[in-house]
C-alpha cells in the first residue's frame, strides 16, 4: 500500500520541446517534452485506445526532478495522419515508444501508463525489460474476451440508462449487435454519420468513468477527448471524436491485436522491475479482477486499490495515488 498521504496534481507547465517522429511512410507520432531536461525520463502512454495525450496528464510528475515525455500514439491527439488505422497495431506502437527513446538518447525511463496505456506499457516492457526503471500502471486493462464483454454489453448492469442511450440510436433490429453496427457507422463515409455515431460512441465511455457517474447525453464529451488536440485550435472537433472512435473500433475489432493471457504470463518475469498498480474499487471500464490478477503475477507490486473511485485517474483518490507513486519513483530512479 502507498502512504495515506493525499497528493494534489502539480501545477500547470508548459512544453519546452515538441515534434514529430515519422514512424513509417505514413505515420508521423508527436511528442512533447516538458519539466527538467536534465532530469530523470518518464514516458506518458495514454488511453484508450485513440485518446491522445492533454496537459493534465504532465501535472503527475515533479517538473523539477522528471523530463516529462508524452506522445500521441498513430492515428491519436495530434499525430498524424488523423484518425488512420492503416499500419496501426500495438506491435506498431510499441516499435514507436522505442524508436522514440531512442530519438531522444535515453537510456532508460520510467514508463506509466494507464487504462490502455496499461496495457501498452506491460507489451513494451516485456518486449524491453533492461530499457525500463520502473512501472507505474492504472486501471489495468489485458484485452481478454472477458474484458472486452464487460465494456461491449456486461456493464449495462450497472449503467442501464447509460447502455440505452447508446444503442436508443441504433435501429431496433441491430441493437443485439451493438458494437459491428457502430463499427460501421463511425467507419461511414458519410461524414454526417461518423461524426454522430462516433460522438454517441464516445459519449457512452465517457459516462462511466466516474464513481459518481454522468447521465448520457449526445452532446457530451470527456475533457479527456476535448484536450487531446492540445493547444491547436486548427482541428475540427468533429474530426477529433471520429479520430477516437475509428482507431478505438479498429483495435477492439482485432482483439487490440494482444493476447491478454499471453501477457499477463510474460509479467511474471518482470519481478525485477518495481511496480505500481493504481486501480478504483469501482472501475467500470476496467473491472478490478485484473488489476488484482496482473499484482499476483508481479509480487513485488504495490497494489492500491482506491476505495471511492471509477475508471479516472482525475478522481481525488486515483489522482492521489499516481502522484504518491511518481514521488515513490524520485527516490527509485
Amino acid at each position: 500500500m502507498l502512504l495515506q498521504t493525499p497528493y494534489n496534481l502539480y501545477p500547470e507547465l508548459d512544453i519546452y520541446h515538441k515534434d514529430w517522429l515519422k514512424v513509417t511512410n505514413s505515420h508521423e507520432i508527436y511528442f512533447e517534452e516538458c519539466g527538467n531536461p536534465d532530469g530523470k525520463p518518464v514516458v506518458f502512454l495514454h488511453g484508450g485506445p485513440g485518446s491522445g495525450c492533454n496537459p493534465s496528464q504532465r501535472r503527475f510528475f515533479d517538473p523539477e526532478h522528471y523530463r516529462i515525455i508524452l506522445l500521441d500514439q498513430r492515428g491519436c491527439g495530434r499525430s498524424r495522419p488523423l484518425g488512420c488505422t492503416k499500419h496501426n497495431t500495438t506491435p506498431d506502437l510499441v516499435a514507436d515508444i522505442e524508436a522514440l527513446r531512442l530519438h531522444l538518447n535515453i537510456d532508460k525511463w520510467l514508463v506509466f501508463g494507464g487504462s490502455w496505456g496499461s496495457t501498452l506499457a506491460l507489451a513494451y516492457t516485456t518486449q524491453y525489460s533492461s530499457l525500463v526503471h520502473g512501472l507505474i500502471l492504472r486501471g489495468i486493462f489485458l484485452s481478454r474476451q472477458s474484458e472486452l464483454d464487460w465494456f461491449l454489453g456486461e456493464v449495462k448492469h450497472f449503467y442501464p440508462e447509460n447502455w440505452q442511450q447508446l444503442v436508443s440510436y441504433l435501429p431496433g433490429h441491430l441493437q443485439d449487435n451493438v458494437f459491428n453496427t457502430y463499427y460501421n457507422l463511425v467507419f461511414s463515409d458519410d461524414v454526417n454519420i461518423s461524426v454522430t455515431a462516433s460522438r454517441r460512441w464516445n459519449a457512452f465511455e465517457g459516462s462511466i468513468l466516474r464513481l459518481m457517474h454522468t447521465p448520457p447525453s449526445e452532446e457530451t464529451i470527456s475533457k479527456e477527448t476535448k484536450d487531446s488536440v492540445g493547444p491547436s485550435p486548427t482541428v475540427d472537433e468533429n474530426l477529433i471524436e471520429q479520430a477516437r472512435a475509428r482507431v478505438q473500433m479498429h483495435y477492439i475489432k482485432h482483439g487490440c491485436f494482444v493476447d491478454g493471457d499471453a501477457l499477463l504470463k510474460q509479467a511474471a518475469n518482470l519481478t525485477h522491475i518495481p511496480t505500481v498498480i493504481v486501480q478504483g474499487r469501482y472501475d467500470m471500464v476496467c473491472p478490478p479482477q485484473t488489476a488484482w490478477e496482473l499484482s499476483l503475477m508481479m509480487p513485488q507490486a504495490e497494489l492500491h486499490m482506491v476505495a471511492d473511485a471509477g475508471h479516472s485517474a482525475m478522481e481525488p483518490g486515483i489522482t492521489s495515488a499516481l502522484v504518491a507513486a511518481t514521488e515513490k519513483f524520485k527516490q527509485l530512479v
